[in-house]
């Protein structure tokens, strides 16, 4: 083998084995992110992080621009989340884009404080999955929801 060649591939090994840095998340940062079909203007804005509730930080989302079909409310299209406790992990595999920071966040107070109760008691958790599976999770979960109220 090449002796330049062999120095250009152990150089690039070493690059492709560094750890991929971190984003870091912010509270006032909105985010562009994968969405579902039909959900490219939905933005993500990152309104609380607890970095004391753990080993790893959760990040408290209020998802807007979405056509969420929920039964249960008038219209049956929800188109915000208001709170979306969600790990570093995945939000660092939805995210596309930081479109804004340094935006008031909308308030997701009372959503959290029920998460937080909760989570405290070992009855909430984080999202681990993608934020375009986690609004698709909750339709789902309304839609079964509406089921069981219609039986």
């Amino acid at each position: 083998m090449n002796r330049k060649f062999a120095v250009a591939l152990v150089l690039l090994l070493q690059l492709l084995a560094l750890p991929a840095e971190a984003t870091t998340f912010d509270v006032g940062q909105v985010w562009s992110y994968r969405t579902r079909a039909g959900e490219e203007a939905s933005r993500a804005y990152v309104a609380r992080v607890d970095r004391d509730l753990g080993s790893k930080p959760i990040f408290h989302l209020y998802i807007d621009g979405l056509k969420l079909k929920n039964p249960l409310v008038e219209g049956g299209v929800q188109d915000h989340l208001v709170h979306v406790p969600v790990s570093q992990e995945a939000l660092e595999a939805s995210v596309i884009a930081m479109t804004q920071e340094g935006v008031i966040p909308p308030d997701i107070s009372e959503g959290y404080i029920i998460w937080r109760e909760a989570f405290e008691q070992g009855q909430a958790g984080v999202f681990t999955m993608s934020l375009q599976q986690v609004v698709q999770y909750i339709e789902d979960q309304f839609a079964k929801q509406a089921g069981a109220q219609q039986q």
